[in-house]
């Protein structure tokens, strides 16, 4: 996987959920959608990319998504 797109689409998903008044409902989203619609190998490498790097590159509602809701994207 290419650590950078994946870091550019996380991104992107960020800024759409950003958008929203509510923070808990935005970070929440951003988990939700890489969870739903993320196959299980590009989180698994997302979430690898964190625990190496400290999420280097992400924006902060991202990175803040993902540590929060980090259960979820394991799910199938």
């Amino acid at each position: 996987m290419d650590t950078d797109n994946l870091v550019r689409m996380a991104n992107r998903i960020g800024q759409f959920f950003a958008a929203m008044p509510d923070r808990a409902e935005a970070l929440q989203g951003i988990a939700l959608h890489i969870q739903r619609f993320w196959e299980r190998r590009m989180r698994a490498a997302l979430l690898a990319h964190i625990d190496a790097g400290h999420g280097e590159g992400l924006d902060a509602i991202v990175l803040e998504a993902l540590r929060l809701h980090r259960d979820l994207l394991h799910k199938a």
